[in-house]
Order: structure tokens, then C-alpha cells, then sequence
């Protein structure tokens, strides 16, 4: 099309016939392909910038890919961690309540170990929770609760209490209150898997279900906040994690901390 269009001329006066015009038409002929290339070429090159830069439905592709790309679960950190926290805490894996969304997958990971039960304490709704799930709920390995509020078991319950991508979601108002009650619940001890500043944690989609936007806090404020709550490091259970860590291909894509139960 733009070739033809090159290569002829409208001559006024001459009955609105097109002739061609001799050969300077045939030079613009023979030039038309290269500039028709570098035409699309330039048309190309604005058209990334403007899908990436510009405004417009271009932009919003981007955006929703970003979020997209950017998000993790702390709670699939968990699954690839049993092992390691298993060399950390020894027979502290005999009796595990993990608390966070997605437990069912977690619940039934550990389910799988030797030695090991399991239960879940998932915060959210499960409607559209799989059969499986379901089912860890009829069994009363899996319960929904609010963990704003106390959890309704004894002091000690649990050998080892792992929490993930619960806390994040939680005002300090609330995490006072909570994280000492998951830390009232256990014997050996507590153990944290908390965002990274600067990543995404939830979908666009998924706020309405959380409720909030995920708050992602640094090494500092949460060692300031356990302070605070007069909560202690574990250190035992901590040296071994890290040392299993080092030796292995894992690297956490989450803050782990361990914590001390309270007395």
C-alpha cells in the first residue's frame, strides 16, 4: 500500500487520470521498501515505548504484570522449609499448628513426615477451598478462625507453632495480642515466616479477601516489636536453621524468625 501510494502522483488538469510520472516516479519506486522499513521500524519502537511508558490500556497490561510477577507466599516457603526446620527443632516437629492462609497444603505436607501432627488455623475463608481441604476440616485438623481474637486452645498445645502470611496483614494494635497468644500455644517455640520490605504480597484481587494491603516490615522493626511483646529470640533452633541453610541449595525467599515460648 505505501508502496503504491509512493509511487504515483495526482496531475491537476489532466482529465483526473493517474499517469505514471517517467523516472523520477521510478526512482521513488525503487527507494519506497527502505523507507517503508524504516518506517515500520520507528512505528515498532513507538509503540513499546508507548506501551510501556504511555498511558492508556498498554499501561495497565504492564501494571497488572508487575503485580503478577511480584507475588510469593510466604506459606510455599514453609512447605520447602519442613525439612530444615525438622534438623532445627528435632522432636520440637512432634505436634506443628501452622497458622496462615493456604494451611491445608501445609497441614498436609507435614501430615506426610514421619513422627509429625499436624494441625491449621486459616484466617480467611475457605468457600472455595478444594475437597481435600474440606475434608482436613471435618477431621478437625484444619479450623477457621479469627486470630485477632484468642485461639481456643491450651497453653502448650503444640510443640512447635508456625505462623506465614498472616501476620503482615495485621495492624500493631492487633499484633500485640496475637503473636503472644501463638507463642502462648507452644512449648519449644515459635516460629515466623514474615515478608520481605518492597515485595508484593497479595493480588489486587485478593485485598478484598485480606482486607488490608500486606505491611511489609524490616529485621529491625520486628526485632524492636518482639522487645516490645517480651518475646526472645530462640536461639538454639535459630543457629541450627541457618547452618542447615547454608548447606543446602534453599534459600529462604522470606524473613524466618525463631522465637522462645512464653513461660
Amino acid at each position: 500500500m505505501a508502496r503504491r501510494q509512493a509511487g504515483s502522483t495526482r496531475r491537476v488538469g489532466e482529465g483526473g487520470s493517474f499517469p505514471f510520472a517517467g523516472g523520477a516516479s521510478h526512482s521513488k519506486s525503487r527507494s519506497s521498501p527502505l523507507l517503508s522499513i524504516c518506517l515500520l521500524l520507528l512505528g515498532a519502537c513507538l509503540l513499546i515505548w508507548y506501551a510501556y511508558s504511555g498511558p492508556g490500556i498498554f499501561k495497565s497490561v504492564k501494571e497488572v504484570s508487575k503485580v503478577s510477577a511480584g507475588d510469593y507466599s510466604c506459606t510455599s516457603q514453609v512447605q520447602r522449609a519442613v525439612s530444615l526446620l525438622k534438623k532445627a527443632y528435632g522432636d520440637g516437629m512432634r505436634k506443628v499448628l501452622h497458622v496462615g492462609p493456604e494451611t491445608c497444603s501445609v497441614v498436609s505436607t507435614l501430615l506426610k513426615e514421619d513422627d509429625t501432627e499436624a494441625w491449621g488455623v486459616e484466617p480467611y475463608d475457605i468457600e472455595d477451598a478444594d475437597s481435600h481441604c474440606k475434608s482436613l476440616v471435618s477431621k478437625g485438623l484444619v479450623r477457621v478462625a479469627d486470630i485477632k481474637f484468642p485461639l481456643p486452645y491450651r497453653p502448650k498445645s503444640f510443640s512447635l507453632v508456625i505462623v506465614s502470611d498472616a501476620l503482615d496483614y495485621l495492624s500493631p494494635k492487633y499484633l500485640n495480642k496475637t503473636l503472644p497468644e501463638l507463642a502462648r500455644v507452644a512449648s519449644d517455640g515459635v516460629v515466623l515466616f514474615a515478608g520481605l520490605p518492597g515485595q508484593q504480597k497479595a493480588k489486587v484481587a485478593e485485598l478484598s479477601k485480606f482486607g488490608r494491603p500486606a505491611k511489609m516490615r524490616s529485621a529491625s522493626w520486628w526485632n524492636r516489636f518482639f522487645v516490645q511483646t517480651s518475646l526472645e529470640e530462640n536461639e538454639g533452633p535459630n543457629k541450627k536453621f541457618e547452618q542447615a541453610v547454608s548447606k543446602g541449595s534453599y534459600k529462604p525467599a522470606c524473613q524466618v524468625f525463631h522465637l522462645k515460648p512464653l513461660h
